[in-house]
């Protein structure tokens, strides 16, 4: 079926309505630069529903009650860069400063920890978590851990919970570690990397808007929200810091993206070296 040249042009006002709708549901703040990327990739969706304009989209979207639609728009403009260990320096800081803080504490109460990654894409950072984890604690077997990991997107989700990657996509991970943690399986005439059943059952994966409430209370020993909140204004960026600050332990760690700040944020944090905030 050919789509009508309506179909692949985005006008200023359409951008507008759309950009307003999806700032209002997730909080995402798609400025004009985004707009070519917002037209490329919803017109796979005006594809899928046989539709022959952005304005035909809009009404779709107002008409559709069930909210089926606009998580399938979400997911489509949804960027998800990640990858095993990005930003090492957060994963060193873990192992290094704050396991040793929580295994010391542990001499006065249980062997618990609990995690949030906030924004896990595909699954590359939770994974990476919980083998820092597994290498640093000791007697981890004995620990009760467990980790959330949410994301907007309910297509990343989906591989996240297979665990199954490329070589390619594991080539970041040392050899030891993935010898340890991961299993290859053949898929096709391709060799993938699965993660082993063991830390894959001390993950929940979940889908979380984080415009909307939580169904989860805490406390969390550490949350991860790394390279999120660069979609959002600066009033949105507030009050998702102060929430993060409500479900945190005391000495709770908050790991920002390295491309993020919270300068001009007002929060209560303390300050503990960039991208890295404590509640005291």
């Amino acid at each position: 079926m050919s789509i009508s040249v309506m179909a692949s042009h985005l006008t200023d006002a359409q951008f507008d309505t759309l950009s307003t709708l999806v700032k209002r549901v997730a909080g995402i703040n798609l400025h004009d630069g985004k707009k070519e990327l917002v037209k490329s990739r919803l017109n796979k969706r005006l594809r899928s529903l046989n539709l022959n304009s952005f304005d035909e989209y809009i009404d779709y979207l107002a008409a559709d009650k069930s909210a089926v639609e606009m998580t399938a728009m979400l997911d489509a403009i949804s960027t998800n860069l990640t990858s095993f260990f990005r930003e090492n320096s957060h994963f060193e800081f873990l192992a290094d400063t704050e396991l040793p803080r929580i295994v010391a504490q542990a001499a006065h109460g249980g062997r618990r920890i609990r995690i949030w990654s906030a924004g896990c894409s595909s699954g590359e950072e939770p994974y990476t978590i919980m083998m820092c984890l597994m290498e640093n604690l000791p007697d981890a077997s004995r620990w009760d851990v467990k980790l959330l990991a949410t994301d907007l997107s309910t297509q990343v989700l989906s591989r996240a919970k297979q665990g199954l990657y490329t070589e390619e996509r594991v080539a970041s991970i040392p050899l030891a570690l993935r010898s340890r943690y991961f299993r290859p399986v053949r898929h096709g005439s391709e060799t993938l990397y699965q993660v082993n059943d063991d830390i894959r059952r001390k993950i929940t994966f979940a889908r979380v808007n984080l415009m909307d409430d939580w169904p989860m209370r805490g406390p969390f020993d550490v949350i991860f929200c790394r390279n999120v909140m660069i979609y959002f204004d600066k009033p949105t960026q507030e009050r998702l810091v102060n929430r993060y600050w409500d479900l945190l332990a005391p000495d709770g760690l908050l790991f920002i993206g390295h491309s993020e700040s919270l300068t001009g944020v007002k929060h209560r944090f303390r300050y503990v070296q960039p991208t890295v905030y404590q509640r005291p």
